[in-house]
């Protein structure tokens, strides 16, 4: 064999590698085939609704228009100084931080509250109160507001009439601005379940080694539940309070069934996204209400980033290095 078939011999690859990168490139295409649908819709319903704000929080783009460049009016910064001179901007974000501030603790006391009653060996019928408690969670949303709306009625709802009974005037829960945030909130514990479900199957993941260590030790049921038990589960506890967090920063058709789209009684339950939802399409200023929304994403972004550098010194990790 001449010196030149032996170096062309040398330069073209075997057959097994050739077959190699074949069935690679023929997995990255089926690979790809397979997420298409998910890429598609994160283009379609992610990226670009996300890219169409910013764009139109540059201009005063009227909703009742057609959709074209020549009904884009580019106004600048202005839609963001209107913040500055808009009132119901701070109200709304007012209450719905007063809102935030009850609601994320109620969301997970009262549901980590069940997860330990539900976890307790010596509770009969333990699988009947799991559904029970978790049974709200699968009626629709508006179905619960609509309930609700009968429930707290001051004059027939039966935690009034259950009140009465009791010698207690109960309260116009809708009817009062002192009270409608604090009947939403009675309304949020209402879909409590699936964080209930999710805190209690971390309270069956704690070892048991490690709370009968304690109870050698000494430690008492709640010495071992605010020492073992929280840090073991405080993943959890963590991944919950981020949830309640942006779940009440979006916090929009209880209220806007109960309240109305002005908030009532008197803005008591006007929340900011009722705020966003009225000047996109009531006022069709959607320049302005991009605006409102890039601002709402910008406030969520801070409390989420706050939240996770306190995890990272706070949230206990087995296994993992601190």
């Amino acid at each position: 064999m001449s010196s030149i078939d032996l170096a062309s011999t040398r330069v073209q690859p075997s057959q097994g590698v050739r077959r190699t990168n074949y069935m690679r490139r023929n997995r990255m295409r089926w690979g790809i085939f397979f997420l298409s649908p998910w890429l598609i819709g994160l283009v379609l319903f992610q990226l670009l609704p996300i890219l169409a704000t910013f764009f139109l929080s540059f201009t005063d783009y009227n909703a009742t228009k057609a959709f074209s460049f020549e009904n884009f009016n580019f106004v600048g910064l202005d839609n963001y100084a209107r913040l500055f001179t808009d009132p119901t901007f701070g109200q709304s974000l007012g209450v719905t931080l007063r809102f935030a501030l009850l609601a994320v603790p109620l969301g997970l006391i009262v549901p980590l509250f069940f997860a330990v009653l539900l976890n307790s060996k010596n509770l009969l019928g333990k699988n009947i109160f799991r559904t029970l408690f978790y049974a709200p969670t699968v009626i629709p949303v508006v179905a619960g507001a609509m309930i609700f709306g009968g429930v707290l009625n001051a004059q027939s709802g039966w935690i009034n009439l259950l009140l009465k009974q009791l010698g207690i005037q109960g309260p116009r829960w809708m009817a009062d601005p002192s009270w409608a945030l604090p009947a939403l909130n009675l309304l949020s514990l209402w879909g409590v379940g699936n964080a209930m479900l999710i805190l209690l199957a971390s309270l069956q993941g704690v070892p048991t080694d490690v709370l009968e260590a304690a109870t050698v030790d000494g430690a008492n049921w709640f010495q071992r539940f605010i020492r073992v038990t929280v840090p073991m589960i405080s993943p959890v506890i963590f991944y919950n309070i981020t949830l309640g967090v942006i779940n009440a920063f979006q916090y929009f058709v209880p209220a806007m069934l109960l309240g109305g789209r002005n908030g009532d009684p008197q803005g008591a339950t006007l929340f900011y996204n009722l705020h966003f939802y009225r000047e996109a399409f009531v006022f069709n200023e959607m320049g302005y209400a991009s605006v409102l929304a890039i601002v709402l994403f910008v406030i969520v972004m801070i409390m989420t980033t706050i939240m996770f550098y306190w995890g990272q010194r706070q949230v206990y990790y087995a296994g993992a290095e601190r």
